[in-house]
């Protein structure tokens, strides 16, 4: 019966996160949902701007402190580690659903673009930061990232394996493209409220924490090969490859 939950587990977890991903871009570009990053709050200003910090910081708590290899290590002396991942996705997703309710819009207008070919490039940016972080996530291992191969495995009692490390397409250029796609798409906003910039920084702000955190468990991972590629490659913001040797 495990053998049959284990991946029926992971395929929910995988759907729920997706269901998460969707609404979390239309919750950012304010369309197709029924609340959204400029939802008006009842509150005063001060009280939603502390709310919306401490649900910022809540993700933040999550989404760093499971990723880290000690706390993998214990969570699985209570659950298979089949399911490490897809337990991690699915916490991640209830987080997120929490945010997306309890968010207080706060819709002080910061900056409003009305010319139409500006406001459709923007709009074309918004759209190409969410391009990149889709593409990113299968340019590594999108069903590992995500615990469905990890569920898949296990069903055919198969050893896991970690992704070898890879420098393709984006990775090439840009550590984090999947970071910087979430920042493009963050940011790129025709017409940016006091609540859309408040989760612009803070989530920017956890994104560059939560890179360096990242760093150091794949250089504790990848060793040299992951030294030298932090030595070549720009961390966040593309930049032409450095030639090994030069200063």
């Amino acid at each position: 019966m495990q053998k049959l939950l284990i991946p029926l587990y992971g395929l929910i977890c995988y759907c729920l996160f997706l269901l998460a991903f969707l609404y979390l871009i239309g919750f950012v570009g304010g369309f197709a949902v029924p609340r959204s990053v400029d939802s008006p709050s009842q509150l005063s200003t001060i009280s939603a701007l502390v709310i919306n910090a401490l649900l910022v910081g809540l993700f933040a708590l999550q989404h760093s402190v499971m990723a880290r290899p000690g706390f993998k290590r214990y969570l699985t002396h209570f659950i298979p580690q089949a399911i490490e991942r897809s337990t991690y996705v699915l916490v991640t997703s209830l987080v997120l659903g929490l945010l997306f309710i309890a968010w207080q819009g706060l819709p002080y207008v910061i900056w409003s673009v009305n010319t139409p070919w500006l406001a459709g490039a923007i709009w074309a940016l918004f759209a190409a930061g969410w391009l990149v972080v889709l593409l990113s996530t299968f340019l590594t291992d999108h069903f590992d990232l995500f615990g469905l191969r990890q569920v898949y495995l296990h069903w055919r009692n198969i050893p896991y394996t970690s992704p070898t490390f890879r420098q393709v397409l984006f990775y090439r250029w840009v550590r984090h493209p999947l970071m910087l796609g979430f920042l493009l798409a963050f940011w790129a906003t025709p017409h940016m409220t006091l609540g859309h910039l408040e989760f612009a920084v803070l989530m920017t702000l956890y994104i560059f924490i939560g890179v360096r955190l990242e760093e150091q468990d794949l250089l504790a991972h990848h060793g040299n090969d992951y030294k030298r590629y932090q030595q070549e490659v720009s961390m966040i913001c593309p930049l032409p490859r450095r030639v090994k040797g030069r200063q």
